[in-house]
């Protein structure tokens, strides 16, 4: 969604995007296919109004040709069984809740095997909040790949391999949940900044 200044985004190993001072050097295989590979969690929801909840969840493997119409709506209903969503699927997202909504958002982004979570939880109320959590939590421990921006320190404690904090566009720390409790220790600005 955005462009790149600097710097190559590699799916797999393979370039899939590069900025315009490295496309020059490298030769950015753009497939179509591979980026498929990505799901996106909005923290609006980001959901067709005038589609059902299941219409939402199959509109991307639809347009995609991945499967037919039924093998579509089979895997759909699947998912939204995932994230606690089948007895909605007709319903629109006017009629469901912020948590609702966002739990419908993280099933359109199920199929691919990296899922890309944009603070998430910032748009719920703070009761709703814990069930979205539960269901990223979900997805962690069941080994799928996903970056999570969000200002809930103590979930990403929780959840996390890798953390990397970022100040300015600057990464100021990148390592385990531990190495980073390690850090806190020492009261820098990381430790200003993670209260947990």
């Amino acid at each position: 969604m955005e462009t790149l200044d600097r710097g190559v985004v590699r799916l797999k190993g393979i370039p899939a995007l590069a900025g315009a001072e490295d496309s020059k050097a490298i030769l950015v295989q753009q497939s179509k296919q591979q980026l498929l590979d990505v799901g996106m969690v909005f923290q609006s929801f980001n959901l067709f109004p005038h589609k059902t909840v299941l219409e939402n969840v199959m509109l991307g493997p639809i347009y995609h040709k991945r499967a037919s119409r039924p093998q579509v709506a089979s895997a759909a209903r699947g998912i939204l069984g995932q994230v606690g969503m089948l007895a909605h699927e007709n319903k629109y997202p006017h009629q469901l809740s912020g948590g609702q909504q966002q739990r419908v958002a993280i099933a359109l982004a199920m199929e691919p095997s990296l899922l890309l979570f944009d603070e998430p939880t910032s748009a719920l109320d703070p009761e709703t909040v814990g069930e979205v959590l539960r269901i990223i939590a979900d997805l962690a421990r069941s080994g799928r790949t996903m970056v999570i921006v969000t200002h809930e320190m103590k979930f990403a404690m929780e959840v996390s391999d890798r953390i990397i904090f970022m100040e300015k566009g600057r990464i100021q720390f990148d390592g385990t949940p531990d190495a980073l409790r390690d850090r806190l220790r020492h009261g820098d600005r990381l430790a200003e900044f993670v209260r947990l």
